[in-house]
């Protein structure tokens, strides 16, 4: 999804690193699982956590992620499956939180179905955190203005209002990037559109659990 050089950045900005305790929610294709594989080294482990809310997809993201953890090296990657707000169930207490494009969901119909929140996830994440843990978010932006509105039928966020809710958990805003930030993105097209697919106006929070 990105080049070499903003891979890198991104995983700086993340503060992963070797023996690093990493969980990567809702994993998709696993590139992030198999990229943090490889920093945290056999003394991390990263915790590749498939929402139950998406386990019904079509594409098996929990089989997919299972076969991703047998795959030679990868002895330091757990695939799991659980609801949303039962994060700390089935993960260890972890350095890293990584959410990549998907916070936005978390105001969507199909992830609300099973009772999650917002705020409930976050404060989830802010139980299974480390003290000093970083949260970090990357998302599409919404309009200025805009809150949770578009969540739904643009999956975009406005960047404040992601602020908002997970400073409310009790997170202290760390680190803003624009690394990933395209001002000719109007905002006003679907993430999904070809016209804009792959080059949306992005942000990049990192929050710390003090």
């Amino acid at each position: 999804m990105y080049d070499q050089s903003k891979l890198s950045e991104l995983i700086r900005f993340a503060r992963v690193d070797a023996g690093s305790t990493v969980i990567d929610v809702y994993p998709g294709d696993g590139d992030w699982t198999r990229l943090f594989s490889d920093i945290v080294r056999p003394d991390g482990r990263v915790f590749s956590f498939v929402p139950a809310e998406v386990a019904h997809f079509k594409n098996d993201p929990v089989g997919r992620m299972r076969t991703l953890a047998m795959e030679p090296g990868r002895a330091n990657v757990e695939a799991v499956l659980a609801d949303l707000v039962a994060l700390s169930e089935v993960t260890r207490p972890a350095d890293v939180l990584w959410l990549h494009l998907f916070y936005h969901d978390l105001h969507t119909a199909l992830i609300q179905a099973r009772g999650a929140t917002a705020a409930a996830f976050n404060r989830a994440v802010y139980e299974r955190l480390k003290p000093g843990g970083s949260y970090v978010i990357v998302d599409h932006a919404a309009a200025v203005g805009a809150g949770t509105s578009d969540a739904q039928s643009l999956h975009r966020i406005e960047p404040a209002s992601v602020r908002e809710e997970v400073e409310a958990a009790g997170f202290v805003l760390d680190a803003e990037s624009t690394l990933l930030a395209n001002k000719d993105d109007s905002h006003s097209i679907k993430v999904f559109d070809p016209s804009i697919k792959g080059e949306t106006d992005r942000f990049a929070y990192r929050f710390l659990k003090i």
